[in-house]
């Protein structure tokens, strides 16, 4: 006879019960017995097995089998026995409740049975009573229910420590916003979405200081958008609400985060509607809001740091462009055009804002070149031109002693930015792919910028004139590749000089 897996037609999800057994007859007792059975409202869900082979298919095809009542003897004397070894250690299930019952008690005495197998509980099938049985069954599927429980429990937390580390590997804001809306969907199941919003200032409840800055889901058609062009009006009450509160808001069908940054910058999240959370996922949440708050103030205390240290950079490079008459504007274009140039030649989101970083630092050498040298209006004498020259050198040698990635950066930009794509440069007199890539785009966005820029020895060139330039020095000067791509991006390299003016 073939196995046979009995559907349950009853609209809960029902407890599934293995039957393992050579005999038929034990297989209709059984459902005959235990056909009105609930446990927790649920009924049992029939699945049989007339011997072992049937029996490893079918629990390898549900993995949610909660009990079997497993027959000793069938094909051979151990095959029952052969079976609790295969499920605990092969399939490495120690979920399903295992009961053993046998008419040939002899053939497996229990006390060995009970000791030398992992099984729940061992029964002559003559002392299965119906009520006996029941009780079986009672006390299986509660003891499955609470394995089951703490499994749960334990799958949530690791999904939260996991979702936690995903969400903290992001060091910008709008990312930070994504993956926490991307885990917590991922974490119990969100189908709706949900949505970040930045908060300003709410003391006169203006919808404009509500910006939505990232969603997921249904709520992915707002991003950019003001709150109150487009959100229903209950999802901008609810984040009104919590945000005047200035706590989470959970609700019986949305909930509410409310963050706050160390510069007193609110941020809120929304997710709805209809969520339905069991207890375990409204745990898991709390928990996960919790490492939220915790990443969310340490991602801005992150970036706190990381603008003080920009700042230092730019008063460092300010310094040394000060004494040329030029301004720090410049030094912090520079940056800026650099990791415009650097993201478009393909380099990774930290390797672009390595260079942002450590591109305004190119010329911090010029500190120790002399103000008569360093702000002569006419041209250099042939050894003022060597002494200028040596300002490479010098910042090379001053940031080269640091171990910071951004300071090695710029220690390499700058000995290398005024070497010449033909080889004409100096100091060493580098050409081609043998000039880091570092230097080569620093010196392209340094001498944009310086052309369009006023200096003690010219008046800044119009826009053409710039373009012309470059392209006629592409293969001489510059990267003819990098050359390629400024001016693809011309009209935001400009938009840069526009934005942060002299």
């Amino acid at each position: 006879m073939d196995f046979l897996a009995e559907t349950a037609t009853h609209a809960e999800k029902p407890w599934k019960l293995l039957l393992v057994d050579d005999e038929p007859e034990i297989h209709e007792v059984t459902r005959l017995v235990l056909g009105n059975f609930r446990f927790e409202g649920k009924p049992l869900q029939f699945l049989s097995a007339y011997n072992v082979d049937q029996a490893k298919r079918l629990l390898q095809t549900h993995e949610d089998i909660a009990a079997t009542l497993l027959d000793v003897v069938m094909e051979t004397d151990t095959a029952g026995l052969d079976l609790v070894k295969y499920i605990r250690e092969e399939l490495n299930n120690h979920q399903i409740r295992i009961v053993l019952r046998t008419g040939q008690p002899g053939q497996a005495p229990e006390h060995e049975v009970i000791s030398n197998y992992d099984i729940n509980d061992y029964k002559e099938k003559t002392e299965l009573t119906s009520q006996k049985l029941a009780t079986v069954m009672f006390a299986s599927l509660r003891a499955y229910r609470d394995i089951m429980t703490i499994e749960a429990n334990k799958r949530g937390l690791e999904r939260v420590l996991a979702a936690s580390s995903h969400i903290f590997s992001h060091e910008k804001s709008t990312e930070f916003a994504s993956a926490v809306l991307s885990q917590l969907t991922a974490l119990v199941g969100m189908e709706r979405g949900a949505l970040y919003c930045k908060v300003g200032d709410l003391k006169n409840a203006e919808p404009e200081t509500l910006l939505v800055s990232a969603a997921t889901g249904e709520y992915a058609k707002y991003v950019n958008h003001r709150a109150d062009e487009g959100l229903p009006a209950h999802i901008f009450k609810t984040l009104k609400t919590a945000c005047e509160k200035k706590q989470h808001l959970f609700q019986h069908d949305h909930y509410v985060l409310h963050f706050t940054d160390t510069l007193h910058g609110e941020s809120l999240l929304y997710v709805g509607e209809s969520w339905d959370l069991s207890e375990l996922d409204y745990k898991l949440v709390e928990v996960f809001c919790t490492n939220v708050s915790i990443g969310f103030e340490n991602l801005h205390l992150n970036q706190e740091l990381v603008e003080a240290q920009m700042e230092m950079i730019c008063i460092l490079a300010g310094a040394a462009e000060s004494r040329s008459q030029e301004t720090a504007a410049h030094v912090r274009r520079v940056g800026l055009l650099a990791e415009l140039i650097g993201r478009a030649a393909g380099m990774s989101e930290q390797e672009a804002e390595t260079l942002r970083y450590a591109a305004p630092l190119h010329d911090i050498g010029k500190i120790g070149i002399p103000d008569a040298v360093l702000n002569k209006p006419g041209d250099h004498t042939a050894d003022e031109t060597k002494i200028m020259r040596t300002h490479a050198a010098i910042g090379h040698q001053m940031l080269s002693q640091s171990r910071r990635g951004i300071f090695l950066t710029a220690a390499e930009i700058a000995i290398t930015h005024h070497e010449n794509w033909d080889g004409s440069g100096y100091p060493n007199g580098l050409s081609g792919e043998s000039i880091p890539l570092s230097g080569r785009i620093t010196m392209l966005a340094d001498v944009f910028d310086a052309l369009g820029s006023k200096r003690c020895y010219k008046e800044p060139w119009p826009s053409e004139q710039i373009r012309a330039f470059i392209e006629q020095q592409s293969g001489i000067k510059f990267d003819p590749r990098l050359v390629g791509l400024l001016m693809e991006h011309w009209d935001q390299a400009e938009q840069v000089r526009v934005e942060l003016p002299d």
